[in-house]
């Protein structure tokens, strides 16, 4: 078995004899966020993916209409007794460390809930 095909059946996506593919959901909406990484171009992504740029484009647009669901993003959540920090991507949030767990709840909600 090829690299490329070991890589797609880790993500789920069924291979079948004929060189068909069927991609469950969560495979394709990993490959559309992997295109928004910085630096990631939609050709790049295609090509790790074995797809050709247009069909990723296509997913692209499903997932700009909430047709496909996107992975969240990573969050990166410490606190101390000195601060509550918040990173996500470029964005760093520190909040006091009496912060209620529902307004931290909030403002991470928020960072998610950004429109691709």
């Amino acid at each position: 078995m090829c690299a490329a095909n070991s890589f797609l059946k880790s993500l789920g996506v069924e291979i079948y004899a004929s060189g068909h593919r069927r991609w469950p959901d969560e495979a394709k909406a990993r490959a559309v966020a992997d295109t928004l990484e910085p630096g990631a171009t939609v050709n790049g992504v295609a090509a790790r993916y074995g797809v050709l740029a247009n069909q990723l484009s296509a997913r692209r647009r499903l997932a700009k209409q909430g047709k496909l669901v996107l992975p969240a993003a990573e969050l990166d959540i410490a606190a101390s007794d000195e601060v509550i920090r918040i990173v996500s991507g470029e964005v760093r949030i520190e909040l006091a460390p009496g912060t209620p767990a529902l307004r931290v709840a909030e403002i991470v909600h928020g960072l998610g809930a950004t429109p691709c």
